[in-house]
């Protein structure tokens, strides 16, 4: 193994071990747009993410589900770095990113990895997959072209593209979703990431793939001791990857519990609609339709007053419910809900 490998493998012990607390910690994010009214005036602000806070700890999975427009994406992309927060903290690793400059994040990017949801438009068409694999080592200061060539190869016998050698001048036209989906997470390991941030990682393939590209990334966190973001609007898949599960809705986190205790047990009345919109693979049930919500997520401009889930639920109640903002509950031990159902 190369002395870089080698170097970056020993950065990540020290990252991942030498030090106490989560890997990650989310406190009170907010991430808002500015509109403006014909390019003149301030018009209001979107709201993408208001309020949000949690930890991801060392080698942990979690998840991350809720409706599209929820504001998940703009979450990630504010934890990447992306986007700048109009409030809170991005702690990684006990060091505060809003507080870095452009080298503090590139020294923050060298341990995060990112597997975008479209695998054909994350890949550049004019570029064979060895220089795709190569260009982040390339931009991370690895001089040795044997070097680079060696931990390209290492990665592409983590994520199974064998054999090795057809596909490094391979092109992404000429290969199936799946291996396009493998060459993503190639390029997300191949620094040596301590963190993995998937965005729907398999929402672009075919059914038949979707378990296998989430096992190989189950793989890939149990043996690597990675800390996963996972993100996704199917809690179907969830429990192939996730140890923690968060539900959004409309820019907040309104239940927080372990995978098997809210697919067990769902308190908030948006996860159970989550539950139900899920399909179901038992050919008994193709017809059978369950309850969800009416209406439509809510304008992140102008959001409701109180639960912003209120004007959707059957179960609102009338002066609480529309007035005031919950806090968290526990149902149970290690199980949070922002529901006055649970006062």
């Amino acid at each position: 193994m190369s002395a870089e490998v080698s170097t970056k493998e020993t950065e990540k012990i020290e990252l991942g071990q030498n030090k106490t607390g989560p890997l990650l910690s989310i406190q009170d994010l907010r991430v808002w747009f500015e509109l403006r009214r014909f390019g003149f005036g301030r018009a209001g602000f979107v709201r993408a993410v208001d309020g949000v806070s949690f930890d991801l700890g060392r080698g942990e999975a979690i998840a991350i589900v809720g409706e599209s427009g929820c504001g998940k994406s703009s979450l990630m992309k504010a934890i990447l770095g992306l986007y700048k927060p109009t409030k809170g903290k991005v702690i990684f690793d006990n060091e505060d990113l809003t507080e870095k400059g452009v080298k503090g994040l590139r020294w923050y990017r060298s341990h995060v990895g990112y597997v975008q949801q479209d695998p054909y438009g994350a890949l550049a068409p004019f570029m064979p997959v060895e220089r795709i694999l190569e260009e982040p080592l390339i931009i991370g200061g690895v001089k040795s072209k044997e070097e680079r060539h060696q931990r390209i190869r290492e990665v592409m016998e983590i994520v199974k593209l064998f054999p090795i050698e057809d596909f490094l001048e391979k092109y992404p036209h000429m290969l199936s979703g799946g291996q396009q989906q493998r060459v993503v997470i190639a390029r997300a390991m191949i620094m040596g990431p301590n963190f993995i941030v998937a965005d729907e990682p398999v929402s672009m393939l075919d059914a038949s793939v979707r378990v296998e590209i989430l096992k190989l990334l189950r793989g890939l966190q149990e043996t690597h001791h990675l800390s996963v973001i996972y993100i996704t609007h199917d809690l179907s898949t969830v429990s192939y990857f996730s140890e923690r599960i968060f539900v959004m809705y409309a820019g907040q986190l309104v239940e927080k519990a372990a995978v098997s205790k809210l697919l067990h047990n769902p308190c908030h009345p948006y996860t159970l609609a989550l539950l139900n919109g899920t399909s179901d693979p038992d050919a008994k049930n193709a017809l059978t339709f369950k309850e969800v919500p009416p209406g439509e997520p809510p304008s992140l401009v102008k959001p409701p007053e109180g639960c912003r889930f209120h004007p959707r639920c059957s179960k609102m109640i009338k002066g609480t419910c529309d007035v005031k903002v919950p806090p968290e509950f526990l149902p149970e031990p290690d199980h949070q809900v922002s529901c006055w159902l649970f006062q």
